[in-house]
């Protein structure tokens, strides 16, 4: 496990990169499909929904205020903003923010300088945190939708198991109407929603997301370009007209192959090999 000043050292340089843009780190995310020699986790039977992410750090504070002291400590030297993974319920954020707020008079007692207005926010990545968004908006600073995983609960299926990985589908009404649903809740409330995952590198995903309003998009390197000439050839007033015949349709296969036709017309010299690889 890395020190404090470890984690502080890397967060202060990215920091210090990225600004004055913000730069959120996320708590640990440790458990499900991510490991750690160092973590007695131990053996779990079905560890998706066992002791992770913040289920983890909740139980142990002090290697969660080892990350939350680096990370406020960072702070002091860019805009830094801290968020929540697998959050289910209002508890987690409260016991959460309650944490953050004793590391933050620890830090006072030990002089050390820190954002006193840092931002937090939240994963929305397990289908209870969508049905009691509008509940956690009130104790959070932005949202940030999971897809990989809340796809993975909302449909009941292990994406690593090669019986069901096909059920994997961000193009089903169910995923769809779960997104729009958070979005809704946190433009009301008046905080940015982002949304990571693989649906946030796909282009055809690209053509919803933001007709829906999401904010910003999180994904890789190599798929910026594709996805910036997406946004750049959207208009907004049709992209909101075209998503009431999407979210008309019934299974994922219409909602794909309709969308296929909107980016087709949007983009017509997009690769057709793009397509071919994504159910085309």
């Amino acid at each position: 496990m890395p020190t404090e000043e470890e984690l502080f050292e890397d967060y202060k340089q990215v920091a210090e990169i990225i600004a004055p843009n913000p730069v959120t780190i996320r708590t640990m995310d440790m458990g499900g499909d991510r490991f750690s020699s160092d973590l007695s986790i131990g053996k779990q039977p079905n560890p998706a929904l066992g002791l992770r992410a913040i289920r983890f750090c909740l139980k142990e504070p002090k290697i969660f205020k080892t990350q939350l002291r680096a990370i406020l400590r960072a702070s002091a030297f860019g805009k830094v903003q801290v968020m929540f993974p697998m959050i289910s319920g209002l508890q987690e954020v409260l016991d959460a923010r309650r944490i953050l707020q004793e590391v933050m008079e620890e830090l006072d007692r030990d002089g050390l300088p820190f954002d006193r207005n840092i931002k937090a926010g939240i994963m929305i990545e397990v289908p209870s945190a969508v049905a009691v968004a509008d509940i956690l908006a009130k104790h959070t600073d932005f949202f940030s939708i999971g897809t990989n995983d809340l796809i993975q609960y909302a449909l009941a299926i292990d994406r690593g198991n090669e019986h069901v990985a096909f059920m994997y589908q961000p193009f089903h009404p169910a995923i769809l109407r779960m997104i729009r649903q958070v979005v809704d809740v946190a433009k009301a409330a008046g905080i940015k929603v982002a949304l990571c995952g693989e649906m946030a590198g796909d282009p055809l995903c690209t053509f919803i997301l933001v007709a829906l309003g999401v904010n910003e998009l999180s994904l890789n390197p190599g798929g910026i370009p594709m996805i910036k000439k997406i946004i750049r050839s959207i208009s907004m007033e049709k992209a909101k007209g075209d998503l009431e015949e999407i979210f008309r349709q019934q299974t994922a296969s219409e909602v794909l192959q309709l969308v296929k036709q909107k980016v087709e017309s949007l983009i017509p010299d997009v690769d057709k090999k793009f397509f071919a690889a994504n159910g085309g």
